[in-house]
């Protein structure tokens, strides 16, 4: 830890030489295996946290998100190329793109809707259901809307790809060297672009939206192989969601929006990923987790995963 004690600098050749061999060798220490950049550092990410180009949605996403710490524990890397999968209103993936530069590329992935389906009720009142055996496959895709038209009229829902597209687009005019941005139309259980389906994915990321497969009737052992395959040896598969109790498996996601974590980290790890890690920086354990906003009123118990292809 860095102390407030200060001191005059030393400016002799012998010193500056010494720091400057000392910085070398700090930041061959950083370098992947496969001589990959260095992780960016904690300043370099408050930088971009607090880039004033960003909007004021995000910034207030910001207070719960916790990016900061959510892009240390992902370990971003300069030139990354990354898939997000599930990618929204694309609050991630324009933070990976400010992130990993323009060097890199980042994918916002989304699943059309099936246009002769409407979204599913939810099966359940919300609120104190008991555990319950998981029946994943029940219910019908729901989300997200179809592709909109080239200029989508003011009553048109806006897509993912359009949200996409425009923050991409801002990043461009705005002059912020960010990797580019490119939207991905494709089904949860067939995720990653074909140019990418074999080993060419650094990182994939899933934020707070695995628990929807389950009332979405996807097949999420297909998605996760599929992922499995198209990242690198020693690529990373970050996952954040929101805890269930032991016992409900992903039963209660299309009611209380959870998942629990024991169940989904089997599921994930028989496509044949190994959990590297575990965050605890969104852990609220007095959130009751029986219900979708918990009663007294206070942030959900969240997890954070990272996996990595062996």
């Amino acid at each position: 830890m860095m102390t407030s004690s200060r001191r005059r600098p030393d400016r002799s050749p012998l010193c500056a030489g010494l720091l400057a061999c000392l910085a070398a060798s700090l930041a061959a220490c950083t370098l992947t295996p496969s001589g990959a950049p260095p992780t960016l550092s904690p300043q370099r990410i408050a930088q971009i946290i607090a880039s004033p180009d960003r909007s004021a949605a995000d910034r207030t996403n910001d207070l719960r998100r916790k990016p900061e710490l959510m892009l240390a524990f992902i370990g971003i890397r300069p030139g990354m190329t990354a898939l997000d999968v599930s990618a929204g209103g694309g609050y991630t993936s324009e933070l990976l793109a400010r992130a990993i530069g323009p060097a890199g590329t980042v994918y916002g992935q989304s699943q059309p809707r099936d246009p002769n389906r409407t979204p599913p009720a939810p099966a359940a009142p919300e609120g104190a259901s008991p555990p319950t055996p998981a029946d994943d496959a029940a219910q019908a895709p729901a989300r997200p809307p179809p592709p909109p038209p080239p200029l989508p009229s003011p009553s048109t829902p806006r897509t993912s790809a359009a949200a996409l597209a425009e923050r991409d687009a801002k990043l461009r005019s705005a002059g912020v060297a960010a990797a580019a941005i490119v939207p991905v139309a494709q089904r949860f259980d067939d995720p990653v672009p074909s140019a990418l389906a074999a080993e060419r994915l650094d990182l994939v990321t899933l934020m707070f939206n695995y628990h929807d497969l389950g009332f979405m009737g996807v097949d999420r052992a297909q998605m996760n192989e599929a992922i499995f395959r198209a990242l690198k040896p020693g690529g990373a598969y970050v996952i954040a969601d929101h805890a269930g109790r032991p016992g409900t498996g992903i039963s209660e996601s299309g009611t209380l929006h959870r998942i629990e974590e024991a169940f989904l980290r089997n599921e994930v790890e028989a496509a044949g990923f190994r959990l590297a890690a575990e965050a605890d920086f969104l852990r609220n354990p007095a959130d009751p987790r029986d219900r979708n906003t918990p009663e007294p009123p206070q942030p959900k118990d969240e997890f954070v995963l990272k996996f990595v292809k062996p």
